[in-house]
């Protein structure tokens, strides 16, 4: 009982009246345009970042492997994340901003026509992107830290639109 009384009160969508996990029965909802965007930082040895730049790796163009792990793991974040929808993405965009002297700035956006948002898919691109870029560098510099991996906006659906304050 008092699993119950925990799920009413805390507005946990992922547990059932048995305080057991499930997926979110979305039949219901209607579909509507979801857009979400995220964002993530890597920071680095300012050597790394120029490395990166000026695609000076034995590994090739590191920021293009990045782009294209991060869009792949967007499309299969229901593969990643238990509880995630299955979803059919109309689009997916990671772009990287060089900040030096040892920053690099990951941001995706992810857009769909669903019925559940696109959260997940944003932030497992960004985070992707980010595990491929240390991947990638690792070689030459351990110290690599990813950090901030959050989420910045999103719009559609019955919960409104966020939009993250600086």
């Amino acid at each position: 009982m008092l699993w119950k009384w925990v799920v009413i009160m805390s507005g946990w969508t992922h547990l059932d009246e048995h305080g057991q996990a499930r997926m979110v029965d979305v039949t219901e909802k209607a579909s509507s345009q979801r857009v979400a965007s995220a964002s993530g930082q890597i920071l680095m040895k300012s050597a790394t970042l120029t490395a990166i730049e000026n695609c000076d790796s034995k590994k090739g163009d590191i920021l293009a492997v990045a782009r294209v792990a991060g869009i792949q793991a967007a499309k299969r974040t229901d593969m990643l994340i238990p509880l995630c929808h299955s979803l059919g993405l109309d689009c997916v965009e990671v772009r990287f901003t060089l900040m030096p002297p040892d920053r690099l700035r990951i941001d995706s956006t992810v857009r769909t026509t669903g019925r559940t948002g696109v959260e997940m898919e944003a932030l497992v691109a960004v985070s992707t992107s980010a595990l491929t870029v240390y991947d990638m560098c690792k070689a030459i510099d351990r110290d690599m830290t990813i950090e901030q991996i959050r989420l910045e906006s999103k719009s559609g659906g019955r919960s409104g639109d966020f939009l993250r304050e600086s």
